[in-house]
């Protein structure tokens, strides 16, 4: 099982169970719906969504079987996960790049440590030995992805990258 970090429960709503969400997953749709399984916490305990709604910047969610607050304190902290091979997804997931090689007009410069956010835009953290890049996770610089061949392309761009 491979498990996907989605967000973290920073409190508890109201009586009945309901619980807050902080999460910036970009597949929400996908994961935030009724009958989802997800793993919270150390344990990953395994909870099935019974309801969602967004409230201000939080992801409310409760679950099957928990209606009371008392059932759903002990989260509160906790990190929220789902596994890989419970949702299909129509893209990539930050998860699918770390390791790739990443090239400039086919020479190596690296592979990706990270991906660090950022209010605007995911930012690619490329890294060899001695040198780290941050390229913009963005469509004018990431050319292409190639997860078969473990690879992405990136637009040579004056600056972005030293190639001395």
């Amino acid at each position: 099982m491979e498990y996907i970090y989605i967000g973290d429960i920073v409190n508890t709503h109201g009586i009945k169970g309901e619980v807050r969400i902080i999460s910036d997953f970009k597949f929400k749709d996908q994961v935030f719906k009724k009958g989802i399984k997800v793993y919270v916490g150390r344990f990953k305990d395994e909870l099935i969504i019974n309801s969602y709604r967004t409230h201000k910047i939080y992801d409310m969610v409760t679950f099957e079987g928990i209606n009371n607050i008392n059932d759903v304190i002990i989260y509160k902290g906790d990190q929220v996960y789902i596994n890989r091979n419970d949702i299909e997804i129509d893209g990539y997931l930050n998860e699918d790049l770390i390791g790739l090689d990443v090239y400039v007009d086919d020479k190596n410069v690296g592979k990706v440590n990270y991906i660090m956010k950022s209010k605007a835009h995911d930012i690619l953290v490329i890294g060899t030995e001695d040198k780290k890049y941050m390229v913009p996770y963005v469509d004018e610089f990431v050319k292409k992805i190639d997860l078969e061949n473990k690879s992405i392309h990136i637009n040579k761009i004056e600056g972005l990258i030293d190639e001395n």
